[in-house]
């Protein structure tokens, strides 16, 4: 079984080598081929000197290269950086230089914007550029890449617990932080997301989300593991996934809720080969889940909750979603989650407490950012007395309560919780509630400084599609369905969608400044 993250595509390689393992637009690669590429990749990595443990960012769009050059890197031993192709110079800069990138994979186009930026990255040597234009930046070597391959030979040991990744989160709060993850960590996410979601060699995914968000990563490696096929898509409009999916046949499909709202609001197509649907970076409002399944009657709908530090930490069984739709389920294969106080002993059943996650999915913590890793990894509670034991755990921060039969419910992260008139209150909750009066398409709560409440309550409303938005309507409803301190204060209507971060979520940061601003 593989052990490193390059080997699922190896050892899959040998077992089906024909088998179909990644589609981009007209190119399709069997796994054999895509074996050939990676190890070509290491091979050229490798000669351009490229030591262990040492940084290859990767910055392009999805396509075949940017695979390669990310599981060729680790097959050589270094540890790739994917850089969200929607990030501008002087954000990508940022991640080049706090990571001490050596090589940068990218393209003529991104290069030329970039070259100014790159001056300030002392530690990168060399850019292998995509494509047949080659830029020239001062200081830097840059190659093409088909005409750097080159390889000496040599391989650096790797073992299970090496870094392999670098993943940056979206930065909502400050410079964005750089988890570390290993080998270990990216194969057992492979393993046990596979597990669960009963992923065969014949499942088509539609890969749609950034490969340098992890829940967009895992797609590739869950993939590769049982030799499914991936489709990469570098969608324009929501319209264009539904032509995808049933276009390639698509098996498996996994959004954000940003991303399913306006999928929900879609004509599709009945004759699909969909067989399940996920939802993970934010809870999926229930009305967005009905329509979805009624779209999807055959597909089944996977509800999970997960965050960059661990990757994932618990997925909602379709058999449940009809008993329990706003539960996020409970522990995936190989992780144990915990619901704890303050001082780390158990909450009782429907206790609100933080979650913690403990097991082979921890990340190696923040790069190069010993405080922060400090506060958010520490010792595991224990589960009977309260008293922690020496191996690391995630405590992640958000508020969740669990039921008597051991599933989750996630009640807010610690940055979004809104104080208001002496009361603590999530935006999940009054979202949940303006999206079940159908009124709105897109929706995000948030708490603005109120010299009486301490913390107004604003609401942002982009419409749904095809419909107007009465703002005075949609108040009437908020102070029907909700208790009087969460009722908001302003409801305010968003021309267009909802503005995003780099990973697809609701930018509530943007939002708040904007409100400030205005």
């Amino acid at each position: 079984m593989a052990e490193l993250l390059h080997e699922l595509i190896f050892e899959t390689a040998q077992k089906v080598p024909d088998r179909e393992a990644l589609v981009y637009q007209k190119s399709r690669l069997s796994y054999r081929e895509l074996a050939a590429e990676v190890f070509g990749v290491a091979g050229m990595l490798l000669g351009l000197g490229l030591a262990k443990s040492e940084r290859v960012a990767v910055y392009l769009e999805k396509r075949i290269e940017t695979v390669t050059a990310m599981f060729g890197a680790s097959a050589a031993g270094g540890v790739f950086v994917p850089v969200n192709p929607i990030l501008k110079s002087e954000q990508v800069a940022y991640i080049l230089k706090d990571c001490s990138v050596r090589i940068l994979v990218t393209s003529a186009d991104r290069l030329k914007l970039l070259s100014e930026s790159l001056q300030d990255c002392r530690d990168l040597h060399t850019v292998l550029v995509v494509g047949n234009e080659l830029p020239e930046v001062a200081g830097l070597d840059v190659l093409r890449w088909d005409g750097a391959m080159r390889d000496d030979g040599k391989r650096h040991r790797v073992i299970n617990s090496d870094m392999a990744a670098i993943l940056y989160t979206s930065g909502s709060t400050g410079k964005p932080k750089g988890v570390v993850l290993s080998h270990l960590n990216m194969v057992t996410g492979a393993k046990s997301v596979a597990q669960y979601l009963e992923n065969t060699h014949e499942d088509r995914i539609l890969s749609v989300l950034p490969l340098s968000f992890d829940y967009g990563f895992s797609q590739l490696t869950t993939a590769f593991h049982v030799g499914a096929t991936t489709v990469l898509m570098n969608y324009l409009l929501p319209r264009d996934i539904v032509k995808a999916v049933e276009k390639e046949r698509i098996t498996g499909l996994a959004a954000v809720p940003p991303l399913w709202i306006q999928l929900a609001q879609l004509e599709w197509p009945v004759d699909m080969q969909l067989r399940y649907f996920t939802n993970s970076g934010g809870a999926m409002p229930l009305s967005t889940l009905k329509d979805l399944r009624a779209r999807f009657p055959n597909a089944s709908p996977y509800l999970m909750y997960g965050l960059t530090e661990a990757f994932r930490s618990t997925y909602l069984p379709p058999e449940e979603v009809d008993r329990r739709p706003d539960s996020i389920g409970r522990a995936i294969p190989n992780a144990e989650i915990m619901v704890v106080r303050e001082d780390g002993s158990p909450c009782a059943p429907g206790e609100p407490g933080e979650l913690v996650h403990r097991g082979a999915l921890v990340s190696l913590g923040y790069w190069n950012d010993s405080e922060k890793t400090a506060e958010r990894f520490k010792p595991a509670p224990n589960r009977e007395s309260g008293l922690t034991m020496t191996e690391m755990a995630v405590w992640s921060g958000d508020t969740v309560r669990m039921d008597e039969e051991g599933y989750l419910y996630f009640i807010s992260r610690r940055d979004e919780m809104i104080k208001t008139s002496g009361y603590r209150v999530s935006p999940t909750e009054v979202e949940e509630v303006i999206y079940a009066t159908g009124m709105a398409g897109e929706v995000a709560a948030i708490g603005v400084p109120h010299q009486v409440l301490g913390q107004a309550i604003v609401v942002i409303v982009a419409a749904r599609e095809g419909l107007s938005l009465d703002a005075d309507a949609l108040m009437a409803e908020c102070k029907q369905r909700l208790p009087a301190y969460m009722v908001p204060n302003e409801i305010r209507r968003y021309p267009g969608s909802l503005p995003r971060n780099p990973n697809g979520k609701i930018d509530r940061k943007r939002l708040l400044n904007e409100i400030l601003n205005c």
